[in-house]
């Protein structure tokens, strides 16, 4: 198999996506926890969605996030020879024992944008919770996006509220609004807001007080269909998933082998238990 990887198509859009995290987040998203989406677990044992993702990473995020503890010469666990490593993935002149560095110093970046992007090697374990894994808060936050230009980026996030990365896969996905509903104490009672962003980032509020029903403080935020992109939305998703199946390997590369190894000595262990048996019956047979 070839790959064909496209360089990003300008120098202004892989500079935009470094005012990742530069903005300090303001708060959870919408005020509450969001409903993490289950990533498709299969796609770790997909050889083909595990390429498409190193593709994806190497194409849309390594341009200013780094992956330091990660050498180009793993991705030889997931199907590619040297050869396809040094065609399709090392654009820097690197070589395949190196790790996946970036070209733009700590020291510019933090002169030019205040802070250096964050290093991806294992954000897809770092971002476990109790309200999923790492690679379901990924699966969500990379779906997650919608248009809000009262943000400098003129992008916001269901799951990452205010976050300051813009949305640079936006081309494939194309463009969503979104619908806040908050209720909130006021006045000795209750207020809901409805905010409303459409599909350009206009931003509409209206405010209501509750009068009757047994009200309590809520946050929640429903997201329009995507439209405008150069994917549906299945077509996007899967990309997606193929992404964040590529940084959970990335976390965790040897965790495939791990298991294979974990299987191996427990089935070993369950003969040898059998065995263990009948060698201590036959030994204290004669034994009253």
């Amino acid at each position: 198999m070839k790959l064909r990887i496209p360089f990003v198509s300008s120098i202004a859009s892989a500079m935009l996506a470094v005012i990742l995290l530069v903005n300090p987040v303001a708060g959870q998203a919408a005020g509450g926890e969001v409903p993490l989406d289950r990533f498709p677990t299969a796609k770790l044992n997909d050889p083909a969605a595990l390429q498409n993702g190193a593709r994806l990473f190497v194409n849309y995020c390594l341009n200013c996030h780094s992956a330091q503890l990660m050498r180009y010469n793993r991705l030889q666990d997931i199907g590619l020879t040297d050869q396809q490593i040094k065609d399709n993935l090392l654009f820097t002149g690197s070589k395949t024992g190196d790790t996946m560095k970036i070209a733009m110093s700590p020291e510019d970046a933090k002169s030019w944008f205040g802070a250096l992007p964050p290093d991806l090697s294992v954000t897809a374990r770092s971002r476990a919770s109790h309200s999923g894994s790492g690679a379901d808060w990924l699966y969500s936050y990379l779906r997650g996006y919608y248009r809000d230009n009262t943000r400098a980026t003129g992008w916001n996030n269901a799951v990452f509220a205010n976050v300051g990365m813009p949305h640079v896969l936006w081309e494939l996905q194309g463009t969503r609004g979104a619908t806040i509903e908050e209720v909130k104490k006021a006045d000795g009672g209750f207020v809901k807001t409805v905010i409303n962003f459409d599909t350009q980032g206009n931003r509409s509020e209206k405010s209501e007080k509750i009068t009757s029903g047994h009200a309590h403080e809520s946050s929640q935020i429903k997201l329009t269909p995507a439209s405008g992109g150069k994917m549906s939305q299945a077509e996007y998703d899967g990309q997606i998933a193929d992404l964040v199946a590529y940084l959970t390997y990335m976390a965790d590369p040897s965790a495939r082998s791990r298991v294979r190894l974990g299987v191996g000595v427990l089935i070993f262990l369950l003969f040898f238990s059998v065995f263990a048996w009948w060698l201590n019956r036959e030994y204290w047979k004669d034994i009253k």
